[in-house]
């Protein structure tokens, strides 16, 4: 609804301060708190035009009141108005501040990204009808003042019913306020679709929207389809008993590898992926570090399960893991019947060094020098993205949502007083 200046826009980018953590992330879990004083419903008639007409007075470029029409009567969900629980009046309501999406189809999301979408008169062949799941969700417009803003997460809620929860929601900031305001509901700056980038928005991702983009180390959802396949990073002592029953399937039940032998004493000092079929943990595998390399080893696969290329979905897993840490050379034992399965990843036998035998199975040394990950985490990046979960850096964590709390040094204080 607010039309916005390419060069504002831009400055916008070109000054704003680094992120802040998401303080309310949505979908907001406390919603019991903002419904005791505060109500949404979606407006009509007159009251739009209310609406409107109050926001023209602080915003300037908003579109014309005939057009948030037209957009309201193709998508009712367009526009949820924020009311006070005490002054509401089911038979005439009226609100104090409003949200307003646009609900876009593929093709709206593309000219959205690639900057050719007019907001100020969106093109309904652009937009999603009611009744049709959007491509992507674009925030048109708040309006909300004096404590009504305590209201937006009751709007943003309608926004995870089932039609409206697989999309990605976008908007855009044209204030450093409004970026802040945008990252405390843990919108992150930039977007792309279909390989075009803009950097002058904002995204709230929602994972079951897009799989493919995320982390090949970070796929597994509890909802997964039966024959799906996905990898994670062990995280859990539930999820190391997993690791635990597949390798001793495989390699002391199969193998006959013993016990001490298998269970070496390095298990607590690396990271594990786990492999599923839809939500049957099937496979894993072990990564070591050391200085200027990475090992990859103990890749296990249960039986019943190797027709499914579990194993492909580890590998790359893992050296995509391996690179986002910063490693370029990755390092490996193969079993020399199993040489050819590594060399589809990149990796070499090492030239010149003598092949070596444990645990009764010849083994050769294998080596993979992969390219810099763009995103490779180093010294100099976002403090808050070092001290997330392992696997997990995508994602704001639970020490960024500590860092809305005051300052208060309790342990410090008491020793102290």
């Amino acid at each position: 609804m607010t039309i916005h200046d390419p060069k504002m826009t831009r400055a916008a980018d070109t000054l704003a301060p680094p992120p802040h953590p998401a303080k309310h992330p949505l979908p907001a879990d406390n919603l019991d708190q903002f419904a005791r004083g505060l109500v949404i419903f979606t407006p009509a008639g007159r009251e739009i035009d209310t609406l409107v007409a109050r926001a023209r007075a602080d915003l300037a470029g908003l579109a014309r009141t005939e057009v948030v029409h037209r957009v309201i009567a193709q998508n009712p969900d367009s526009m949820w108005a924020i009311a006070r629980r005490e002054k509401f009046n089911p038979a005439s309501p009226t609100g104090g501040g409003f949200i307003a999406f646009l609900m876009l189809n593929e093709a709206g999301v593309k000219h959205l990204v690639d900057g050719t979408f007019d907001a100020s008169n969106p093109d309904p062949e652009l937009l999603s009808p009611q009744s049709e799941r959007p491509a992507g969700i674009y925030v048109w417009c708040m309006h909300a003042r004096h404590g009504l803003a305590a209201g937006i997460p009751l709007a943003f809620e309608k926004m995870w019913t089932p039609l409206y929860r697989d999309a990605d929601i976008y908007a855009r900031a044209v204030t450093v306020d409004g970026q802040r305001f945008l990252e405390t509901l843990g919108f992150r700056r930039g977007a792309s679709y279909r390989g075009v980038s803009a950097p002058h928005l904002h995204t709230y991702r929602r994972a079951r929207a897009i799989p493919n983009e995320l982390p090949l180390y970070d796929r597994y959802r509890p909802d997964a389809q039966e024959k799906e396949l996905s990898v994670t990073v062990a995280r859990s002592i539930e999820d190391m008993m997993r690791v635990i029953s597949i390798r001793s399937a495989v390699y002391i039940a199969e193998q006959e590898c013993p016990y001490l032998e298998e269970f070496d004493g390095n298990d607590f000092c690396a990271t594990h992926l786990l492999g599923y079929v839809g939500n049957e943990p099937t496979g894993c595998l072990r990564i070591r570090y050391f200085a200027g390399f990475a090992k990859i080893e103990r890749l296990a696969v249960r039986k019943e399960f190797r027709n499914s290329r579990l194993s492909f979905h580890l590998v790359r897993a893992a050296i995509e893991l391996c690179r986002v840490k910063g490693y370029q050379v990755l390092y490996g034992h193969s079993q020399k019947r199993l040489v050819n399965f590594w060399s589809r990843f990149g990796f070499r036998p090492i030239e010149d060094v003598p092949e070596f035998v444990f645990s009764d199975f010849d083994y050769v040394e294998i080596r993979l020098n992969a390219e810099r990950h763009p995103q490779a985490i180093t010294i100099g990046v976002d403090p808050y993205v070092m001290i997330r979960p392992e696997g997990r850096w995508h994602l704001p964590g639970v020490l960024e949502a500590s860092s809305s709390r005051p300052v208060t040094r309790p342990s410090v204080e008491r020793a102290n007083a």
